[in-house]
């Protein structure tokens, strides 16, 4: 008698849960316009956990891009180049980038490659060379910059500190009108000697008035800033994943940063591990946000309602799974 197959479950494609607790009917109104726009980096491994609250966003925003990111295990490199300043620009770009801001950047996008022995001080990138082009040479990354370009390139276990880039009219230029990230891959191919695939990861335009939503020693408070906030970008990953993308982006050492007074504990707080009572997560953090910059409460205050109903599944599954267990 052949073998019967496992017949998988069926999942919703909106919310990413199992159908039978989908969140997408639990949302009682229309996806909120928020007037923030919110950009989530979020890590490779976060997007299947059960408990990612990213999916929550997902479907009571509108105003909102989910950008995947990975580690860099062997090498990456980031392109940065200032937005021009008369010029309008959306928050996320994909295959359709506009090819005139990439100027003389040649694109390798999931090209695999031979190479020599000095493949991993190699550029992904191709560029022309300019008469005030400088490179400042690092333990384990290098940065090259020049009036119309920031380059980066850095190796794996690298957490390089670009800040003082701001210094220079590039760095200046990139803050005041706003910039293009591209990040580029290169990974080694398994059980093959000396080759390696470069990838394009993600290729974003970052416009002026965008913070990073992050607790550094040099984040401010709301309350502090004394600017228009135009985008909230978010890191959404387990706490040591989340620090390891800040460290290894380095194009998010030149926002601001923002930090946020929680006034009660995480929802997180009984069914996945957090560091301290007061760490909220990513849709928590998100809400906090939107409500210090003015945007609606109740509507709010929904998004997290949904929230906790998917809290409440885990809790009920996990019981279910505890009771079956001293049945048998």
């Amino acid at each position: 008698m052949g073998s019967q197959s496992t017949v998988r479950r069926p999942f919703c494609l909106r919310c990413t849960k199992p159908a039978r607790i989908c969140l997408c009917d639990r949302v009682k109104s229309q996806p909120l316009d928020n007037s923030v726009a919110v950009t989530i980096l979020q890590h490779s491994l976060e997007k299947t956990h059960p408990l990612n609250s990213t999916r929550v966003a997902r479907i009571c925003l509108k105003n909102l891009s989910v950008v995947p990111v990975t580690d860099v295990n062997f090498q990456a490199q980031f392109l940065i180049r200032p937005l021009e300043s008369n010029r309008h620009h959306p928050h996320i770009t994909g295959d359709a980038f506009d090819k005139s801001i990439l100027g003389d950047f040649a694109s390798t996008k999931n090209s695999a490659m031979d190479t020599a022995s000095d493949a991993s001080s190699a550029s992904i990138f191709t560029t022309s060379q300019m008469d005030d082009e400088v490179t400042a040479n690092f333990s384990n990354y290098t940065v090259t910059y020049s009036s119309k370009y920031i380059l980066v390139t850095i190796e794996r276990t690298a957490k390089p500190d670009i800040g003082w880039i701001l210094n220079h009219p590039v760095g200046r230029a990139a803050i005041s009108n706003g910039f293009m990230v591209r990040k580029l891959q290169r990974k080694d191919l398994p059980q093959e000697s000396n080759r390696f695939i470069d990838f394009e990861e993600f290729n974003l335009v970052v416009p002026p008035g965008s913070v990073l939503l992050f607790p550094g020693p040099n984040s401010m408070e709301i309350v502090e800033l004394e600017y228009e906030i135009k985008q909230l970008i978010v890191l959404d990953g387990t706490w040591a994943k989340a620090r390891r993308m800040y460290y290894e982006n380095p194009w998010l050492k030149l926002l601001p940063q923002l930090k946020l007074d929680p006034r009660k504990e995480s929802l997180y707080s009984e069914v996945r591990h957090q560091p301290k009572a007061e760490c909220l997560s990513t849709v928590e953090s998100i809400v906090c946000a939107l409500k210090g910059l003015g945007n609606d409460e109740d509507a709010l205050d929904e998004i997290l309602q949904v929230f906790e109903s998917m809290i409440l599944d885990q809790r009920r599954c996990k019981d279910e799974k505890f009771k079956v267990l001293l049945k048998s």
